[in-house]
């Protein structure tokens, strides 16, 4: 006897169904629309609307006029719900000669059906990126974030984003006094980045936002920008802190009490006062847990470093650092409670552990717990390293060892010989990954 399967799904309430078409890519959720007349228009109920490549994978010119007037109903259909999130993925020239899409109507549509979240990836675009003014107004949108892939953001004199706690800004190019109209009128923000973009005209890059609880300055580094700008942060309850960029002309850090972790990554280019200015930024943010620090060759060579008092991990990429032991050995005496180490030098340099004369520093003796050494070559100077961190980490638990550029048969050679070297801590363990 032939079984009769049972639709349960299509007995579920529509909200749920809704919910369950919000997972599929958009294409799907319309298909579904042959399932039954419950079915029919249940996908333009759905909080997530999601545009991307697949969708306009079979795109013409004969079919983009229906595409259009689709993407027109499914945000414009009466009775619709209130959108979660609008998105426009990358790969898709959204505004080019050749399909020329209302993104603007389409912003301003998802607006008019309370949109918390816009997430937009727009490509191909010209010098400037200008949308509509009255999503810098809006009230309700919670999260907004923009990849113009090298275009100039154009913000308006009138910012006021009252519930905005995420703003993110990929490949664009920005200003001092665009950057400051965005966030001055935010002021329940807790997520702001900049990444991968390029800031210019900026006399200033002045961030001061008490809500703030995670900063990305993450900036292209070329030479021929112009480096003469301060940065102002004041952010009390700021938790974390990445900074990419060259070092600017001055930092005046304050209120950083609450940082948990940094990722710091400065480099030098014509700076009259280069030392200066990078000890005020790393004084900035002393008070921070966890710090991973990427410096060039040239910086900290002679500056006094501040004390870490709350400094437990600590990862240094150098950049061709010549004389690093000496100047690393220096901030092991200025964090005493470290407890795990990572290095990661780009360049081999000129050794002198074996001929080091300075005091051992107070963390090895009494909390350095891990140390993880990355790129490995298996040569003498890094042999020596390690030896000094052997012979004085007196509570040292694990050393672990990152050889990926040996292959198996020298792996296990250098494994070996690491095997051999005396160690202070009896409970030290050797690992190579």
């Amino acid at each position: 006897m032939a079984m009769c399967s049972e639709d349960r799904i299509s007995s579920f309430p529509d909200y749920i169904l809704c919910h369950i078409l919000s997972f599929l890519p958009i294409k799907e959720a319309v298909r579904t629309s042959i399932i039954s007349t419950k079915w029919r228009y249940l996908f333009a109920s759905i909080s997530t609307i999601e545009f991307d490549r697949c969708l306009l994978s079979g795109l013409t010119d004969r079919n983009v006029d229906s595409f259009k007037n689709f993407v027109d109903r499914l945000l414009k259909f009466p009775d619709q719900v209130s959108l979660d999130c609008f998105r426009l993925s990358d790969g898709i020239s959204w505004n080019d000669e050749d399909h020329d899409f209302d993104v603007s109507g389409w912003i301003c549509a998802a607006l008019c059906r309370g949109v918390k979240e816009i997430d937009f990836h727009l490509d191909y675009l010209g010098d400037v990126l200008t949308l509509p003014a009255v999503l810098f107004t809006y009230h309700s949108l919670v999260t907004l974030k923009l990849n113009a892939e090298g275009s100039k953001i154009k913000v308006p004199s009138d910012v006021c984003l009252g519930n905005l706690k995420t703003l993110q800004l990929r490949n664009s190019v920005v200003d001092g006094d665009s950057i400051h109209r965005l966030i001055s009128n935010c002021h329940v923000l807790e997520d702001l980045a900049f990444i991968e973009c390029f800031l210019a005209y900026a006399g200033a890059l002045n961030i001061q936002t008490p809500s703030l609880k995670r900063l990305v300055l993450d900036f292209d580094v070329v030479e021929y920008r112009d480096f003469n700008y301060v940065v102002v942060i004041n952010a009390p309850n700021l938790v974390y802190f990445q900074y990419t960029d060259a070092v600017a002309e001055g930092y005046a850090l304050s209120n950083m009490k609450s940082l948990e972790k940094a990722d710091i990554s400065i480099y030098r280019f014509d700076s009259s006062d280069c030392e200066t200015s990078a000890t005020h930024l790393i004084q900035g943010i002393c008070t921070v847990r966890s710090l991973s620090l990427t410096i060039d060759e040239v910086i900290f060579r002679t500056c006094r470093l501040p004390i870490f008092h709350n400094l437990i991990e600590f990862e240094y990429r150098g950049l061709g650092f010549n004389g690093r032991e000496t100047w690393l050995v220096e901030f092991l005496h200025c964090a005493s409670n470290l407890k795990t180490l990572t290095l990661n030098f780009l360049v081999v340099a000129a050794t002198q552990w074996k001929v080091l004369l300075m005091e051992v520093p107070s963390c090895l003796s009494l909390h350095l717990k891990e140390i993880k050494i990355l790129n490995f070559k298996g040569d003498a100077r890094m042999f020596e390293m390690i030896s000094y961190f052997l012979d004085n980490a007196m509570v040292l638990e694990k050393l672990m060892i990152g050889m990926e550029s040996l292959s198996e048969t020298q792996q296990s050679i250098v494994f070996n010989q690491l095997l051999q070297l005396p160690k202070s801590s009896k409970k030290c363990q050797v690992v190579i990954f």
